[in-house]
């Protein structure tokens, strides 16, 4: 099987990764994640994706490379890394009592023979009604500041939501494992058989 990379330097998508028993490398791709003029955050996150991938390529020309990217999404606004306690604060009070969409865009290029296959994968989470000392509380434990939408669902930010709802609840953690798997079947790699 070709080499088999992941583009990104994120330990939650190589823990999902590992998932599926598969050999591979990580390596960090280096991007302007800038969204474009009236670009939706389902083509921000497709482009970023396999741009991704892309960027990975030029160094690694034999290889099947995975890019992934993603944002969270309220009223059509994307709701970025926050950074810090105080930006974690007003997004949490934001998406209190809401529901909140995560696009996850996929890519998977094989660089031998330049084919690229990319796709964007929604997945919405309802949060419930939160107060500021529950918000403060969260966010003082687990710290979710370089995290899209200042939480880990990963992790303890699964008592913040009331209702999730999508297909695969990998793609929640950035990488749709279910869509990769058919992505990689595509490219003749039967991940069952592999694993025998």
């Amino acid at each position: 099987m070709q080499q088999l990379i992941l583009g990104s330097s994120s330990p939650f998508r190589a823990e999902l990764l590992h998932k599926l028993n598969l050999s591979f490398i990580q390596v960090s791709p280096a991007i302007d994640e800038t969204p474009l003029t009236d670009e939706t955050p389902e083509q921000l996150v497709e482009r970023l994706a396999t741009q991704k991938a892309l960027e990975i390529a030029k160094t690694h020309p034999e290889g099947l490379i995975i890019g992934s990217d993603q944002v969270a999404v309220i009223d059509n606004t994307i709701l970025g890394k926050p950074g810090n306690h105080q930006k974690a604060m007003m997004q949490l009070k934001q998406a209190s009592g809401r529901e909140v969409v995560f696009q996850t865009g996929l890519a998977l290029y094989n660089a031998k023979t330049e084919e690229m296959q990319s796709l964007v994968e929604p997945f919405t989470v309802h949060f419930r009604d939160l107060t500021d000392n529950q918000i403060d509380f969260y966010l003082k434990k687990e710290q979710p500041y370089q995290c899209a939408g200042s939480f880990k669902s990963e992790g303890f930010g699964i008592s913040l939501f009331s209702k999730l709802m999508g297909d695969d609840p990998n793609s929640l953690i950035g990488l749709p494992l279910i869509r990769l798997i058919e992505l990689l079947s595509n490219q003749d790699i039967d991940i069952l058989q592999l694993n025998q």
